[in-house]
């Protein structure tokens, strides 16, 4: 959208989805309402307050759910609203006091009907009382966005966003609680929308005044399921139903020999991208994929954004007759309670269906470890190099 909201002061719609935040919600809504003129709230199913009656007095729409369903659903519940009322945009942000809705204005240049993307509010982090936990998730959530998507983005997991509620409204989802922003980050780059982001700020309380309605060992557990499906959804070899109509795809590197090896060497080049390509190779490269290993591994490796080139290349550490040896004296140990302490010709060869068996039940097993020790082997070791390019680099510009 090209101008100010205030030349189409319908289109856009600031969304607070609440649940149990009475101590902060009216002083955020006020500040949505300065900036924005529509503002809808949505009650999660709040124990806390009547918030229909506490916010009586101030202009905004007040959706509720009788229970408390998941912050997806609230925003979803908003997003549906907007549309029905002719809007074209949705700004959600949080009730407890996280952001300055001032920081709306930061979003209001980048809606464009040309360019359809989901807006992400980034945090800046450079502010105190920022929990360990807090840098460590979003890094966590910015990994496995690339892996789904190969997109790279600051803050996945910031709830301070901007939709296009048309797009959104089409799209299908499985997650209802925190874990919706990370599906609806996935889902929305696989139907062709863009993701963009734009700095704001972030107030964090001193620990013991912190209210948040995240229940970390369920929410974490949705999280983790939700990537392992969208993983698993993205290994999958069908396309995903576009919005959006994208770019085509330039092939004209394939013609620049150079340029195409730079570009595999640099792909997804930081610690955690190469680790997780690392433990790709070494998984598949241990299972007993007879003749094909390079080819799954390749494949998986380009679905999931990965260095090729480290996935391709680990599986040599692979090659028989060690780890295929080993992992038949796993299975066979598995299947008759002692060791295989004759192997030849005749026990390998000649009893192969059995062999097939044990190398996949030995795989099974050894796969999943050789792949962990791979990936932290490459993690520390790309992360050291890493470092000290930095440390020499710093000392090279000082000199």
């Amino acid at each position: 959208m090209h101008g100010s909201d205030s030349d189409h002061p319908d289109r856009v719609w600031c969304a607070v989805p609440v649940f149990n935040n009475r101590d902060t919600v009216k002083d955020v809504v006020s500040g949505c309402l300065s900036v924005l003129q529509n503002v809808v709230v949505v009650d999660d199913g709040s124990t806390d307050a009547d918030l229909a009656s506490m916010l009586a007095g101030m202009n905004v729409t007040v959706l509720k759910h009788a229970e408390n369903l998941g912050k997806g659903r609230a925003i979803l519940t908003a997003s549906r609203h907007i549309e029905d009322q002719g809007g074209d945009y949705m700004i959600t942000i949080d009730a407890d006091g996280q952001h300055r809705p001032a920081d709306i204005n930061k979003f209001l240049p980048l809606l464009d009907d040309n360019d359809p993307a989901v807006i992400i509010g980034s945090r800046n982090f450079n502010t105190d009382n920022v929990p360990g936990k807090s840098r460590f998730g979003r890094s966590f959530a910015n990994f496995w966005l690339r892996v789904e998507t190969g997109v790279q983005i600051d803050d996945c997991q910031s709830g301070f966003r901007a939709y296009p509620v048309r797009y959104l409204n089409r799209m299908r989802f499985r997650g209802s609680h925190y874990d919706f922003e990370a599906e609806v980050l996935a889902r929305a780059v696989w139907a062709g929308l863009k993701l963009k982001s734009v700095e704001v700020d972030v107030i964090y309380p001193e620990a013991d005044k912190r209210v948040s309605s995240f229940k970390p060992f369920l929410d974490n557990l949705r999280i983790s399921h939700t990537h392992a499906m969208l993983i698993g959804r993205r290994l999958v070899p069908l396309k995903h139903g576009k919005l959006v109509k994208g770019e085509k795809t330039d092939l004209s590197i394939l013609r620049q020999p150079r340029k195409l090896l730079v570009m595999l060497v640099k792909e997804h080049a930081t610690p955690g991208g190469l680790a997780m390509s690392a433990a790709v190779g070494i998984f598949f490269a241990v299972l007993p994929l007879l003749f094909v290993h390079s080819l799954v591994i390749l494949y998986v490796a380009a679905r999931l954004n990965l260095n090729k080139i480290v996935a391709l290349n680990v599986q040599h550490l692979c090659a028989p007759p060690f780890v295929p040896a080993l992992c038949i004296e796993v299975g066979y140990f598995m299947r008759n309670g002692r060791w295989l302490t004759d192997i030849s010709f005749e026990t390998v060869f000649a009893q192969f269906p059995d062999r097939m068996l044990e190398w996949l039940l030995g795989s099974l097993i050894l796969a999943p470890v050789g792949a962990v020790l791979a990936g932290m082997i490459t993690f520390f070791a790309a992360a050291m190099i890493r470092k000290r390019m930095s440390v020499n680099k710093l000392k090279t510009n000082t000199d």
